[in-house]
């Protein structure tokens, strides 16, 4: 997995985007990532749509190799760690986890994040509203943050769309950042990307496997 980065300052803070949907907050030795939907292609099975979970196995892959790079001490998700009932993904996912008995483990709840809470505690991860380190807070949904207030969200899955030769289009995920919010990108590879949001007052930062990169 090829792992680029780019750094930039937020809140009084140095943090360092990556083109494999995760932040890396280094004086917090704190992994952050947001809307992993961990549930959702088991759920689409149950419900008759064939999805392999192969995209589940991709996902815990990618993280695992993002944990051995950054050797984090802490791992936040913003909000939708789980996308529906308990199921059998959640189970592979407790036991992916007995390699990181180490790691402190925290989420954010977000508007998918359902499930019983033995679960959470079986997962060994702390379940809070919100979360504030130093000045900046993590809250899965923001509908606006106040003019001195610093905000790590998810929730919208942003992406852009990028004009291509031959009048064709490419939609690319992305970090949207102004002065008062970050927004995450969706770490889970079975994620739409939401196009139709106001960019016009914060930059865009946009990647790929092979690139990252400011737009905006």
């Amino acid at each position: 997995m090829n792992i680029l980065t780019e750094e930039i300052q937020f809140g009084g803070a140095s943090l360092t985007l990556t083109n494999q949907r995760v932040l890396y907050w280094k004086s917090e030795e704190m992994l952050i990532l947001s809307d992993v939907h961990i549930g959702k292609t088991a759920h689409f099975r149950q419900h008759g749509i064939a999805i392999s979970d192969h995209v589940l196995h991709k996902d815990l892959q990618r993280l695992a190799e993002l944990i051995h790079y950054f050797s984090p001490k802490k791992l936040v998700v913003v909000g939708d760690l789980f996308h529906a009932e308990y199921n059998s993904n959640i189970t592979e996912f407790k036991e992916w986890l007995t390699d990181y008995t180490d790691l402190e483990k925290v989420l954010v709840k977000g508007n998918h994040d359902r499930i019983h809470s033995m679960v959470s505690e079986e997962l060994n991860f702390t379940v809070l509203n919100e979360l504030m380190i130093q000045n900046i807070t993590f809250k899965h949904d923001v509908d606006h943050a106040d003019e001195n207030e610093f905000i790590i969200s998810g929730h919208i899955h942003p992406g852009v769309k990028l004009k291509t030769r031959g009048k064709q289009y490419l939609k690319l995920p992305c970090y949207y950042v102004n002065h008062t919010e970050l927004i995450l990108p969706a770490f889970s590879l079975f994620t739409g990307l939401n196009t139709n949001y106001d960019i016009e007052k914060g930059n865009i930062y946009v990647f790929d496997d092979e690139i990252i990169f400011k737009a905006k």
